[in-house]
């Protein structure tokens, strides 16, 4: 199995125990609880707003936050990680999370990616030479016909995105947990 096969294979099953070890360090306060949700719900919300345009596996997707950014998923993703860290408030708790982030997703990136030329060749080339990989466009990139594609429920439902929120409302109880439990 190469590096990167590693890094896509076991992302989430070492996610855990990271979360586990950042929450052991983890001294949240109101405020940081305030400000880690605001900033973990805009990344939410672009999960949501980028799998409601997401057809896995049938087309190149380059409409809506794709225009913008190749992997608006994983930015949205990466503010997650960024309000779950300030959530935290704290140094050791951040830059395990943060680090965890930016080896094991670039790694996915870089897949995704090599995976996505092999697929659509001459398209993908044209679209990775429009659009950045991960920071995002001030402007959407214009690639041909305008998009016929806009966001829809159902791809949003099927590519199971409701569960981040999951994820992250649990990871706020947990950290208020550790911010009550602390208080005692």
């Amino acid at each position: 199995m190469s590096q990167v096969g590693f890094f896509t294979r076991w992302r989430v099953r070492l996610g855990y125990p990271v979360a586990v070890v950042a929450l052991v360090f983890a001294h949240p306060t109101p405020s940081s609880l305030l400000y880690g949700t605001i900033i973990g719900l805009s990344g939410l919300l672009l999960r949501a707003y980028a799998a409601g345009y997401l057809s896995k596996q049938e087309v190149l997707t380059t409409c809506g936050p794709y225009a913008y950014t190749r992997n608006p998923l994983y930015l949205g993703s990466a503010l997650l990680t960024v309000g779950v860290a300030v959530g935290t408030n704290s140094w050791l708790s951040s830059l395990l999370l943060c680090g965890y982030f930016a080896v094991f997703y670039s790694a996915v990136m870089y897949r995704e990616q090599e995976d996505l030329r092999l697929r659509y060749g001459v398209l993908f080339e044209a679209y990775s030479q429009a659009v950045p990989v991960f920071l995002p466009r001030w402007s959407a990139a214009k690639l041909g016909p305008a998009c016929q594609a806009s966001f829809s429920i159902v791809r949003y439902k099927k590519n199971r995105e409701y569960r981040a929120g999951i994820g992250f409302l649990l990871l706020l109880v947990v950290l208020l947990v550790v911010w009550r439990f602390r208080l005692a």
